[in-house]
């Protein structure tokens, strides 16, 4: 698709705002909750995190696509996000290891894209009335048609996505002589978490999202690890069960992002969504067990309860984001049991967190 023959497409929020621009590659229309994340790089991994399924991404850097796509720059096997939105989409692309444009990713796998947005406007008004439905429209349908289909769009608060991106069939990942057998629970799993885990020695076994603890334990692992994912904590019955069989066994338990949640839903903490939710490269994170700031990679739309988790008596908060003091990690007092709300396997530039996962060997050493 060239300049010339490209076609006027709107955004259009729940609400009834609508925003401008113009259509890349393929045309129609597609729904989500539209969300932003304040990276300057690494959008192919941003848009393959299986975190995003069910949303349109609002891109702030104000060049997306200036470098490409690299097949080895993914975190699963297929785009996740429901649309993008940006302000300056970039037909060519300059780097020497590209494997092609992202122009050409996006129709062979059918992402519906409007660029020339005042991505800084939307995302001043995001930020003001915070995360809702909204609707990528390419194809010239009218808004009012537009404007009903959107209104059965469910919102994200209860919707369980897990099950949308986990795997339908246990594999394995890794050396089968490492030191450690790791079995993963996958509630949409990022590829990066696994070559951390086998860069540690471990070979691990991922399991569907609905796996029960006999399944995971039949694999006699040394630990257990719940994943990130996309969509609400509180449906996911079957994972939180998992995470409590665990924790009563009082076996190793790492959880990130959405397993962070589950495990605390398991201990009787609450999750509330966001009024924003935290997407970017960039957000600062105080270990208070050390008393030094992480430079972090964080995406979620969700967050633990911090006043119900102070009150628990087994549980402690090690990590606070500083912007808006949520709770950015936690463990248990009684139990081989910690998490983290952001991501350590993402290292956009610091490489401030991927501590955690010595951590987390560490703990099954013991």
């Amino acid at each position: 698709m060239k300049y010339t023959t490209r076609q006027s497409a709107i955004l259009l929020l729940s609400d009834g705002t609508i925003f401008h621009g113009k259509s890349i590659g393929i045309s129609g229309t597609t729904f989500g909750e539209v969300c932003f994340n304040t990276g300057m790089t690494g959008y192919q991994e941003i848009f393959t995190d299986p975190s995003y399924f069910g949303q349109l991404m609002v891109a702030t850097n104000a060049h997306i696509g200036n470098y490409g796509v690299n097949d080895s720059e993914v975190e699963s096997e297929s785009i996740k996000i429901s649309g993008l939105i940006c302000k300056n989409f970039s037909f060519n692309y300059s780097r020497a290891d590209a494997s092609g444009s992202l122009e050409d990713y996006f129709i062979k796998q059918n992402l519906i894209c409007i660029s020339d947005v005042d991505t800084r406007a939307l995302v001043s008004y995001i930020r003001d009335n915070g995360a809702m439905n909204a609707v990528i429209c390419t194809d010239g349908t009218s808004v009012e048609d537009l404007k009903k289909i959107l209104a059965e769009v469910p919102d994200m608060k209860g919707l369980e996505l897990a099950s949308k991106v986990s795997t339908k069939e246990p594999y394995f990942y890794g050396n089968k002589d490492a030191k450690y057998k790791i079995s993963a629970l996958d509630l949409g799993i990022k590829e990066n978490i696994l070559r951390n885990l086998a860069k540690r020695d471990c070979y691990i076994k991922v399991f569907p999202f609905d796996a029960t603890y006999q399944d995971l334990s039949s694999f006699s692992p040394d630990g257990y690890f719940l994943s990130n994912g996309p969509g609400d904590p509180e449906p996911l019955s079957s994972a939180i069960q998992v995470a409590k069989e665990i924790l009563e066994h009082d076996k190793p338990l790492f959880g990130i992002c959405l397993g962070h949640q589950v495990i605390g839903l398991a201990n009787g903490i609450s999750t509330y969504k966001m009024f924003n939710g935290h997407r970017g490269i960039n957000h600062p994170v105080k270990n208070i067990i050390t008393g030094k700031g992480e430079v972090t990679s964080q995406n979620h739309g969700f967050a633990v309860n911090k006043e119900e988790l102070e009150a628990n008596a087994d549980l402690e908060i090690t990590h606070l984001h500083l912007n808006d003091g949520t709770v950015a990690g936690m463990r248990m007092k009684n139990k081989n049991c910690f998490s983290v709300q952001y991501h350590p396997e993402a290292s956009p530039g610091p490489h401030d967190s991927s501590y955690l996962f010595d951590q987390f060997i560490e703990n099954i050493n013991k």
